[in-house]
């Protein structure tokens, strides 16, 4: 089993970075057959912008760009993706966003043509999601926060490519004196995502 964890955060000793890493040595620590991959998107400078190549691509008139390939080879290569992330404004950050945007194109993850019907082309792949509030969950809660992801996330991106959204966390209260029991259930997430059959050996 191999898992991509996918992490936005623009600084390296962030709770966020922290907890993804926890999240890959809780795989490593559960057997020797599984392996893991951390993608930084900030530190490697990934371009969240959709221009004109992503636009051909998304009408199929040209491959996608290179960075876009490159990216979509690291989800092929995967058997599980970890999304690590802070809650910006309700939502992941930008810079997540754009990698969904344009890694997501039509062809690879879906296959939308005229006259046909829609083809979910990532039915192989199990998603795990790790967001990192500031509010309390009760806040969330109040305010529909659950809700509103499971629509946009779940539904909205992965349900449409046939990826199943297998397990979602939200971890609150994200100053430093909060960060050790984080840090904990990361890494036991880490160890819970290799328990998890690789679809593909049934």
């Amino acid at each position: 089993m191999h898992t991509l964890i996918v992490v936005s955060h623009p600084t390296a000793d962030s709770l966020t970075h922290a907890v993804a890493h926890r999240i890959a040595e809780g795989v490593r620590s559960s057997s020797r057959d599984h392996s893991v991959e951390i993608a930084d998107l900030a530190a490697e400078q990934f371009d969240p912008r959709f221009s004109s190549g992503d636009l051909g691509a998304h009408l199929q008139r040209s491959v996608p760009p290179e960075d876009v390939l490159a990216e979509q080879a690291r989800i092929d290569r995967a058997d599980a993706l970890v999304l690590v992330y802070p809650i910006y404004w309700w939502s992941m950050p930008a810079l997540l966003k754009g990698w969904i945007d344009r890694v997501f194109s039509n062809g690879w993850a879906y296959d939308d043509r005229p006259g046909a019907a829609l083809a979910k082309k990532l039915g192989h792949l199990r998603v795990h999601l790790v967001a990192i509030g500031g509010a309390d969950l009760t806040t969330y809660a109040r305010h529909g926060y659950f809700g509103a992801m499971r629509t946009q996330i779940d539904h909205g991106i992965f349900g449409y490519c046939g990826a199943q959204v297998v397990s979602s966390d939200l971890l609150v209260s994200s100053d430093s004196s909060e960060a050790h029991p984080h840090l904990a259930t990361a890494h036991a997430i880490g160890r819970n995502l290799t328990a998890i059959a690789d679809p593909r050996a049934a």
